[in-house]
């Protein structure tokens, strides 16, 4: 390709703790290099439906430790099957040419799209129609591959770990087991880091099927050593043994229709059942997403962001910007599109909790 003269950049997937500081740094070391910068609003929508505007230097000062995302975002828009309504039904279409379109009517060279899995694997189908991208990895449940973390993971185990502190007070004042449900969908990081992170008596995700009477066992083993509370960090896609994952509900409009929800109310249920012991569930649901970024997250996007632009100035494109072995690079989107990180069973953080006595109900 030519020389870079403009770039757009989108924000895909659910929001996340440090998308203004990726923003910030691809637009600001952009902008003082000469080029122009526009914003695609609501993700892949803003390709879809035209909705782009300019980029100023001053729309993206003063935004490093906002949360959120300036440009809007969009967990429900998929360019190669989007729903469209075709003679009074809804029905999935793929729209891509129409994005790519969009792409050229603004006369863009490339586009820096941040998301999670599902944002990536979009921007691999948009590749195959021709458009340029370089991807930056987004998602509180640090489940994109290739990259040992993804911003925002940072914070969200800080929100995490602050709840499950504050339900210890609760729990060992009422003598309760105390379940919290916490995000993180097919893989269990943010359940484990939170745990660990708190103390939590148990742990459970999803690559570790529970049995409940196991569970049930730790509370009794605490109670017998004068602990009358349990603390129980629960990754919403946890599953118990010969069981499946709970499901909250469905939701047809979005490409990913699957919401997880309602495994801590069946622990807390079970355990009182089992045991007698008084107890109670907690879903920390999207605050685990919101509020400000970290240090931790604001250094790890700005990184992000200033590699991103590195790849888009040497003409590397249709890569993602990853962490490997402490140090930034890039890998083929293609290499990360429909692909879950799960947390492997030899992890060295979970035979540490297990060292110190934490059970994952196994």
């Amino acid at each position: 390709m030519g020389k870079l003269k403009r770039i757009g950049i989108l924000t895909g997937g659910g929001d996340c703790p440090g998308l203004n500081a990726v923003i910030r740094a691809v637009a600001k070391s952009a902008l003082l290099g000469g080029l122009d910068v526009l914003g695609i609003e609501d993700g892949y929508l803003g390709l879809i439906e035209n909705r782009i505007r300019p980029l100023s230097y001053e729309d993206v000062s003063g935004i490093l430790t906002r949360g959120g995302t300036i440009l809007g975002s969009c967990n429900k828009a998929n360019p190669s099957s989007h729903l469209v309504l075709d003679d009074g039904e809804w029905v999935k279409k793929d729209v891509r040419d129409r994005a790519m379109e969009t792409f050229m009517r603004h006369e863009l060279d490339a586009v820096v799209v941040i998301g999670g899995d599902g944002t990536m694997s979009g921007a691999a189908e948009l590749i195959e129609k021709g458009l340029p991208i370089v991807g930056v990895p987004k998602t509180i449940d640090n489940d994109l591959c290739a990259t040992e973390v993804t911003f925002g993971h940072d914070t969200a185990v800080n929100t995490a770990a602050e709840a499950l502190d504050k339900v210890h007070t609760t729990a060992s004042s009422h003598h309760r087991a105390m379940v919290v449900e916490i995000m993180g969908r097919y893989a269990g990081w943010l359940a484990l880091h939170a745990g660990v992170a708190a103390g939590a008596d148990v742990i459970l995700i999803p690559e570790i099927p529970f049995d409940i009477e196991k569970v049930a066992d730790q509370c009794r083993r605490r109670r017998r050593r004068g602990k009358g509370f349990t603390i129980i960090a629960a990754g919403e896609g946890a599953i118990p043994k010969g069981g499946q994952q709970f499901v909250d509900r469905v939701d047809a409009t979005s490409p990913d229709p699957i919401r997880l929800g309602g495994v801590a109310k069946y622990v807390s249920d079970e355990i009182h059942k089992i045991t007698g012991l008084d107890s109670r569930h907690v879903v920390l649901g999207h605050v685990q997403r919101g509020g400000t970024p970290t240090p931790y997250d604001r250094v790890l996007a700005t990184r992000f962001g200033h590699h991103a632009f590195e790849l888009l100035t040497a003409g590397r494109m249709n890569r993602l910007v990853v962490m490997q072995d402490g140090r930034i690079d890039s890998v083929p989107i293609e290499d990360v599109a429909n692909r879950v990180r799960t947390v492997p069973l030899d992890s060295p953080l979970i035979a540490a909790a297990r060292a110190v006595g934490t059970s994952f109900g196994d």
